[in-house]
């Protein structure tokens, strides 16, 4: 043992691992609740392979904003396996006592009266959750494992006896009264990724501070209890559930269809996902019978082996690819695709040359509330009370269609749906309308407090069917909202920075956008920053401050074009919550005098656009090289 303890601290200082990796293995090869890694890791370090430890060792992951997600892997602090998954778990259900007990005492104190850290159970109610899992390598055995750790603990655990969807594991939290949910899935990550999704009572993920107390809890884990499944069963410590939620959760998204018409032809794919449990039985139920699923991605497979790169994510238009030939056969106006646990949905729409064309989560999410509040509006179930939500890195379409129909636009969240959930609460459910973020996430209703691929593709079958009847496409409508509001256009690109190393990359990209930033991209003019780290707005070009910010605060950063001819453009920058990378978002508005004008507004601005995110890629490259 003091051997390799002497040989980790030797590479450390030839610079072949981490801090952060010298301190996790030493635990690993000390403490008693790692013993049974303690033989493969030592073989690792007699072997020399410090690369491999640093990757297996180089953090603890964190709770970002999905919860934990991250490279599966036999073990390592910094991977997905049955420590990390079991320490989630435990950590979960330690916070759960805790925040009980503290509730309780709380409320004891108080006289009886509500205080503010309170939840709805006394200490004399088992405390509840439920567990579901999507179709990743992994996933079901994660599950039982998550299960079984809970359950250990006293929780009572309803567990999904198949996979289901990340939203209606959201719905049942909230349908079954649990005081907590857990979902086991890398969303559209690559097959050799899984993560663990925590969710509160409300149905929404975790926000602080509970996400910082579970953490707390995962990092102070020990020995983790456990029970056996099949004793967990029998003491009823574990209950199977199924069909009856799912009629729940199907009857929930069907009762807010807002048309009759039906006339429509779709291609679907579930991605090797749970689509078809989710988004495929709304749509049959509700009457799109001319929505088929693509065969070849129907069967569920953590391997993804039909899509594209193997890669499930319906952000990109690749994953696609393979749709086209039938739905040209079949003539259909959408093309739909779910990721692997049917939050997200993407879009491609068919234009009048019978051409496919891959829509962002920004006109998808500015063509759905269009659509929700026209049919509202005529229906006379809107009021100025009334509001939509949407990211700060969504599009300013979204709040300007809703200003237009005179409703609220609440536009100033974090990255994460997660806050759009918190909002929800804070403002009324009974007030709330549509949610959108630019990854491809979308609500309405009250059922949930998370994306839902199901009542987005329920509405957009349902746009695309009344448009269809008037001979008009949902790119057609695009061009109407455009001419009525303006050219809005979005781009997006990252920059991946694996390990410890790469974390240090992101954090010096983040520090040049602060201290350094551009002040000219392409021939735009930047004018202004606005920093949510630090709650400011700074003039440019010499970067002063110029008032507080107000909004939220986290680590995302915008830099703003002054408008110029009835445009602007403006960059923003976050690390990711949930992947090794630093992300950009980009951003275009253009003033469009009528319909006439519109294609010489898009071309103009399309084209200068492209430059703009070419000039924000060749800064961040010279910052690499000179980091």
């Amino acid at each position: 043992m003091a051997s390799g303890m002497e040989a980790i601290q030797r590479a450390a200082v030839e610079g072949k691992l981490s801090a952060t990796a010298v301190e996790q293995l030493r635990r690993w090869l000390t403490e008693p609740p790692f013993a049974r890694y303690r033989p493969r890791i030592e073989e690792l370090v007699a072997a020399g392979r410090f690369d491999e430890l640093d990757r297996l060792f180089w953090e603890v992951i964190p709770f970002g904003t999905g919860g934990r997600r991250g490279t599966m892997a036999e073990f390592g602090s910094a991977t997905i396996n049955d420590r990390t998954m079991a320490e989630s778990a435990h950590g979960l259900a330690e916070y759960l006592k805790k925040f009980r007990v503290t509730s309780d005492e709380l409320r004891e104190k108080s006289g009886g009266g509500e205080p503010e850290l309170v939840t709805r159970h006394s200490s004399l109610v088992t405390l509840s959750a439920v567990v579901a899992c999507d179709t990743r390598n992994r996933s079901a055995e994660f599950a039982r494992l998550v299960a079984t750790t809970l359950a250990a603990h006293g929780v009572k655990v309803h567990l999904f006896e198949e996979y289901r969807s990340t939203p209606e594991l959201s719905f049942a939290v909230r349908h079954l009264g649990c005081d907590a949910g857990v979902m086991i899935t890398a969303s559209h990550n690559p097959p050799s990724d899984n993560g663990f999704k925590a969710y509160w009572s409300n149905g929404g993920q975790v926000l602080p501070p509970h996400d910082k107390g579970i953490i707390d809890c995962v990092n102070a884990a020990g020995e983790i209890p456990t029970i056996d499944f099949d004793e967990a069963l029998a003491a009823g410590l574990i209950e199977l559930i199924g069909a009856e939620v799912d009629r729940a959760y199907f009857d929930a998204v069907l009762a807010l269809g807002l048309s009759t018409a039906r006339d429509m032809r779709a291609i679907f794919s579930p991605l090797h996902g749970v689509g078809q449990t989710a988004i495929s039985p709304v749509l049959r139920e509700a009457g799109f019978d001319g929505v088929e699923i693509f065969e070849p991605h129907r069967a569920p497979d953590g391997d993804f082996p039909n899509v594209p790169d193997r890669f499930p994510n319906p952000e990109r238009s690749e994953v696609f690819a393979p749709l086209l030939d039938a739905a040209r056969e079949a003539r259909a106006d959408l093309l739909l695709a779910s990721d692997p646990d049917a939050d997200r949905l993407g879009v491609m729409a068919r234009d009048r040359d019978g051409e496919y064309v891959h829509l962002t989560g920004n006109r998808v999410g500015a063509l759905l509330v269009d659509y929700i509040l026209r049919k509202r509006r005529t229906a006379g179930t809107l009021s100025p009370a009334h509001y939509v939500v949407e990211t700060l890195v969504t599009t300013p379409q979204i709040a300007a269609i809703a200003k237009a129909h005179g409703v609220r636009a609440i536009d100033d969240l974090l990255v994460g749906f997660k806050y759009i959930g918190r909002t929800i609460d804070e403002e009324g459910p009974e007030r709330f309308v549509f949610g959108a973020e630019e990854s491809l996430g979308y609500l309405a209703g009250t059922y949930a407090r998370d994306k839902d691929a199901a009542i987005a593709a329920l509405y957009l079958c349902e746009l695309a069917a009344e448009l269809r009847h008037e001979g008009r496409t949902v790119l057609d409508r695009l061009d109407e909202l455009y001419a009525a509001h303006g050219y809005f256009t979005e781009g997006q690109r990252s920059e991946t920075c694996r390990g410890a190393r790469g974390r240090d990359r992101i954090d010096a990209l983040m520090r040049a956008f602060r201290e350094r930033p551009p002040t000219d991209l392409a021939g735009v003019r930047l004018a202004r920053v606005r920093d949510y780290g630090v709650d400011e707005v700074r003039s440019l070009p010499n970067n002063r401050l110029v008032e507080k910010l107000a909004g939220p605060t986290g680590d995302l950063l915008f830099l703003d074009s002054m408008e110029d001819g009835g445009r602007k453009f403006s960059v923003a920058a976050r690390p990711s919550g949930t992947e090794p990378k630093i992300k950009f978002y980009f951003f275009a508005e253009a003033r469009c005098d009528g319909a006439a004008n519109l294609p010489a507004v898009k071309h103009r601005t399309d084209a200068d656009f492209t430059t703009f995110q070419q000039a924000l890629s060749d800064w961040v490259k010279e910052q690499i090289e000179e980091h």
